[in-house]
C-alpha cells in the first residue's frame, strides 16, 4: 500500500475528452445477451463499435431486444469462414482495441480467435468471450444458454417456486451477470494496457455471472458462526406480497402494515374475530411465524384497491412498489428523468421507447443511432482504422496523464494493480463493485460505522460482497476521527459509496466534501432511483425493483402470485453496473488526467434487464416468452422435463429441433414431451436428445457442496480458499474472469469489523498514539490478530 504522500500528481489541464471511451475501437462478433450489450454500452460511452454480422444477418436480429442490444452500432457483414472474410476481420482487428465474441475455445481456434494467435498477431488486442462456462474449463465449449448453463452448474433448485422441484428461473441470470463482468473485465484490461502496452484476453461466462449472487448463499466454513450455517433456507425468504382489491399485487418491505392508519381502520371493519379467524386461516409457514398479523394482512389488502394502499404506504415512508409487467417502468416518469429511458426512430419498429443507457457519466453517454440494418456501414465501417501496434501508441493522442502514453512499461500480476479504492458502502449493492475491484488487484479498505455496517446482520449476506478489503472502523460522526478519514480520502484513487445523500453530506462524504480533499478521486455513487428526480432520496430493495420492473410476475408463472428471487439481483445488477462506470471513469482519467463522477442505481441497471421488449408506437409491449403456470416452460422447446429419475432441461430454439426432439423420445408433439419424459430416467432422455442433436442438460440439484467438490471447478480457478479471523478455513466462489497471462487477486477472506484498523490508518500517516487515543475514545474500532488475541 503506497502512503498518500508518496501518490504521483496529476497533470492539471488535460483536454475534457468527448466521452469516456472516446477513441476505443471494438469490434463485436458476439451474440446472445451479454456480448452485444457490453458492446452497445460501450459504444454510447465513446468507444466506436462494428457489429460484425454474417451473411444471413445477426441471429438475434428477429428478436424485440435486437432493437436495443445492437442501437449505436455500425454494421458489417462478413463471412468469418471464407478466405476473404478472415482478410478483412484481421484489418479490423489490426485496428481495433477491443474484440467481443461468443466462441468456444474449439470454435476460436479454427478460426484464429484463440487467445494464443491474437496475442501473437495483436498484442495490443483486448479480447473477451461470453460462454456458458469459463474459457478455462473442461466444459468451456458447451451450449452458450441460460437455461442449460444455470441446470447444470445447480442453480435451478436454488428458488423455491409454486410446486416442489426446480424451477425454470425466467429472469436470465448468468446473461445479466456476465454482461456486466464483461464490461467490468474490458475496463480493466484496458486500464492495464495503459500501463503495460499490452492487451490479453479477460473472457467470462454465465456460469461465473451466476455465481456472483450465489456468493452469498454458497460458501463453506472450518467453524461457522450459527448465522452464517443457517444463510437464507431456499425456501426461507420473508416477502410480504399482497393482493389488492382489483386484483394487483403489492410488494411491502417488513414489517407488515399493520401500524398504517388504513390498515387499523380495515381491521375495524373486519371486527377483532374476523382478524383472528384470518390469523388462523393463514397460519403456518415462515410468513405466519414472522408476522402474527399475516393472515389479517392478507385479507386487509383484498379489501381496498393497490392505488389506496400504495399512497398509504409511500405517504407513511413505508418502503412499497406494485407489481407490474415486464416493461411497464420504460413509461415511469423517474426513468425518464433520470435518461433510463430514450426513444429511437426505428427504421423496422417506427418510434419505440427502449431502455436507454443504466449509469450517469461525465461527460453523459449517448446513443448514436438506432439498430442499424443489415450492412449499412459496409462502405464505412472501420475504414479509417490505422493499426494499432502497441496500446501507448493510442494513449499518444489522449492527454498527458502521468500513467499514461511514454510512462513506464509496468509488469503487472493483476489488472488493477495498483489501483487505491475506498469502499464507504453498505448491504450489497454498494460494496459489490469494490470486492470485483479487490479481485482484479486493487487495494480496497472498507471503512464501516464502528459497531459495523448494518450489511453484517445475518453473516451471510455479507460475506458475498466483501472479500480482498482491508476493514476500518471509524466513527464517521466524530470530529475526532475526521482527519484519519481525511487521510484516506488523499489516499485514494476511487472513492465508492450508496449512503442516501443527505446521510453523505452529514458526513462529509457526498462528491464536493470528497474533491475538496482529493480533487482527482473518481467518485462512484450508487442509489435506488437515480440521482434526479422525485424519487432520488427514495430508500430502494432489491425486492421493490424486481416487483416494479416485472421479473416477480414474470418468475412467478402464469396465473401464479409473483415471485420474488432469493438471488437478490437487482442488487447485484446496481453493483456491477457500478463498477463498469467507474473504470471506465479510472480509464479516462488515465488517458486524459481529468478525474470524473459516475453514478449507478438499481432503477437504471433494473430498466437496461427490461430490453427484451420494448413499447411499440401504438404504446403496446413487444411480446416476449412467458413462463408457464407449472414454472417449466417458456417456449415449446425451452423447458425443464421431470423424468422417472430426475430432471432434464432442454433447450430447443429452433422448430427443426423441436421436431427432432420430439422425434427422439417417440412423441407426436411438442405438448407430449412432458409425458414421453416422465417415463425415463433422466440419462436416458439426455441421451436421447443428444443423438438427435438437441441440447440439453440435466437439472443438478443441492450443488454447494458438490460444486466445493469439483476437480474441475478447481483447476479452473472457480474456488477460492483462505482463513478468515473466526471461521477459519473459508471457501467460495472464486474466479469470475479467465485472465490468460494475468489473474485474480484471492487472498483476503471477508473481514471481522476493524480487522485492519490499525494496519491501514498507520499506512495513511496517522500516529500510532493518535489511533491508540480515536479507539480508546470510541470513535474507532480494532481486532487484534488471531494469534494476539485473549
Amino acid at each position: 500500500m503506497t502512503p498518500a504522500s508518496e501518490k504521483s500528481p496529476r497533470k492539471r489541464g488535460a483536454r475534457m475528452p468527448e466521452a469516456l471511451l472516446d477513441g476505443i475501437r471494438v469490434v463485436d462478433l458476439s451474440t446472445g445477451v451479454a456480448g452485444p450489450t457490453v458492446t452497445m454500452l460501450m459504444a454510447e460511452a465513446g468507444a466506436e463499435v462494428v457489429l460484425v454480422e454474417p451473411p444471413g444477418g445477426h441471429p438475434d436480429r428477429a428478436l424485440p431486444g435486437f432493437r436495443t442490444w445492437a442501437r449505436s452500432k455500425q454494421s458489417l457483414v462478413l463471412d468469418v469462414d471464407s478466405p476473404e472474410g478472415r482478410l478483412r476481420l484481421d484489418e479490423l482487428l489490426r485496428g481495433a482495441d477491443v474484440l467481443v465474441h461468443s466462441y468456444g475455445p474449439t470454435t476460436a481456434a479454427r478460426l484464429g480467435l484463440d487467445d494464443a494467435t491474437v496475442g501473437s498477431r495483436y498484442p495490443a488486442l483486448v479480447v473477451s468471450s461470453v460462454l456458458a462456462w469459463p474459457a478455462n474449463h473442461v466444459d468451456a465449449d458447451r451450449p452458450v444458454d441460460d437455461l442449460l448453463a444455470l441446470a447444470r452448474l445447480g442453480i435451478l433448485d436454488e428458488q423455491q417456486g409454486h410446486r416442489p422441484g426446480p424451477v425454470h428461473v425466467r429472469f436470465p441470470l448468468g446473461s445479466w451477470g456476465a454482461m456486466w463482468l464483461c464490461a467490468t473485465g474490458i475496463a480493466a484490461r484496458l486500464v492495464a494496457r495503459g500501463r503495460t502496452g499490452r492487451g490479453g484476453p479477460v473472457h467470462t461466462s454465465l456460469v461465473q455471472g451466476a455465481l456472483a449472487p450465489m456468493m452469498m448463499h454458497w460458501h463453506r466454513a472450518e467453524a461457522p458462526s450459527a448465522l452464517l450455517a443457517a444463510g437464507m433456507p431456499k425456501d426461507g425468504a420473508v416477502t410480504p406480497l399482497f393482493e389488492c382489491a382489483d386484483g394487483e399485487w403489492i410488494h411491502v418491505m417488513p414489517p407488515c402494515p399493520d401500524d398504517l392508519p388504513l390498515t387499523k381502520r380495515v381491521f375495524d371493519e373486519m371486527g377483532a374475530d374476523a382478524v383472528a379467524e384470518a390469523n388462523r386461516r393463514h397460519a403456518g409457514g415462515i410468513m405466519a411465524r414472522a408476522f402474527p398479523n399475516w393472515g389479517a394482512n392478507v385479507e386487509a389488502f383484498r379489501r381496498r384497491p393497490a392505488a389506496e394502499w400504495l399512497a398509504e404506504l409511500w405517504s407513511n415512508d413505508r418502503p412499497a412498489q406494485p407489481v407490474l409487467p415486464l416493461g411497464a417502468v420504460l413509461d415511469d416518469e423517474q426513468a425518464k428523468v433520470n435518461r433510463y429511458v430514450t426513444q429511437l426512430d426505428d427504421p423496422e419498429a417506427g418510434r419505440i421507447t427502449v431502455p436507454g443507457h443504466p449509469v450517469t457519466l461525465d461527460p453523459p453517454a449517448t446513443v448514436r443511432n438506432p439498430a442499424p440494418r443489415l450492412g449499412e456501414h459496409q462502405d464505412v465501417a472501420a475504414r479509417h482504422w490505422t493499426p494499432r501496434s502497441t496500446a501507448t501508441d493510442r494513449d499518444r493522442g489522449h492527454g498527458d496523464a502521468d500513467s499514461a502514453a511514454g510512462g513506464p512499461v509496468e509488469s503487472l500480476r493483476f489488472p488493477l494493480q495498483g489501483l487505491r479504492v475506498l469502499d464507504f458502502g453498505a448491504f450489497l449493492a454498494g460494496p459489490f463493485a469494490p470486492m470485483l475491484f479487490a479481485d482484479l488487484g486493487a487495494d480496497v479498505v472498507k471503512v464501516e460505522p464502528v459497531a459495523g455496517e448494518p450489511g453484517r446482520w445475518g453473516d451471510w449476506p455479507f460475506v458475498g460482497c466483501q472479500r480482498g478489503k482491508r476493514a476500518v472502523a471509524l466513527d464517521l460522526k466524530s470530529e475526532a476521527a475526521r482527519p484519519a478519514v481525511e487521510a484516506l480520502l488523499r489516499w485514494a484513487d476511487v472513492v465508492h459509496h450508496n449512503l442516501r445523500v443527505p446521510a453523505a453530506r452529514r458526513l462529509g462524504l457526498d462528491e464536493q466534501a470528497v474533491r475538496a480533499v482529493n480533487p482527482d478521486v473518481v467518485f462512484c455513487h450508487t442509489s435506488s432511483y437515480g440521482p434526479d428526480g422525485a424519487r432520488a432520496n427514495w430508500p430502494g430493495y432489491d425486492q421493490l425493483f424486481q416487483s416494479s420492473l416485472g421479473w416477480e410476475q414474470m418468475g412467478g408463472g402464469e396465473g401464479n402470485p409473483p415471485m420474488w428471487h432469493r438471488f437478490g439481483f437487482m442488487d447485484h445488477q446496481c453493483a456491477l453496473s457500478s463498477a463498469a462506470a467507474t473504470l471506465w471513469a479510472v480509464l479516462a482519467r488515465d488517458r486524459t488526467g481529468r478525474a470524473s463522477s459516475v453514478a449507478a442505481s438499481l432503477l437504471g441497471a433494473g430498466v437496461l434487464t427490461t430490453s427484451e421488449t420494448y413499447l411499440q408506437p401504438d404504446g403496446a409491449l413487444a411480446p416476449v416468452p412467458m413462463l408457464d403456470q407449472a414454472q417449466l416452460t417458456t417456449t415449446p422447446g425451452r423447458r425443464l422435463l421431470a423424468c422417472a429419475q430426475g430432471w432434464v432441461a432442454m433447450a430447443a430454439t429452433a422448430d427443426s429441433d423441436v421436431a427432432a426432439a420430439c422425434r427422439a423420445l417417440g412423441c407426436g408433439s411438442a405438448a407430449q414431451l412432458a409425458a414421453a419424459a416422465a417415463v425415463r430416467p433422466a440419462g436416458e432422455v439426455l441421451d436421447l436428445l443428444a443423438g438427435a442433436g438437441v441440447a440439453a442438460e440435466e437439472v443438478r440439484l443441492d450443488q454447494r457442496d458438490a460444486f466445493f467438490d469439483s476437480a474441475d471447478n478447481d483447476a479452473a480457478g472457480l474456488i477460492a480458499r483462505y482463513r478468515h479471523h473466526d471461521w477459519g478455513g473459508f471457501e467460495q466462489p472464486g474466479a469470475l474472469w479467465d485472465l490468460g497471462d494475468l489473474t485474480t487477486q484471492l487472498h483476503l477472506a471477508p473481514p471481522v469489523l476493524g480487522e485492519h484498523t490499525i494496519e491501514v490508518l498507520t499506512e495513511v500517516g496517522i500516529a500510532r498514539e493518535t489511533i491508540d487515543e480515536l479507539i480508546a475514545a470510541g470513535a474507532a474500532t480494532a481486532v487484534p490478530p488471531p494469534g494476539l488475541r485473549a
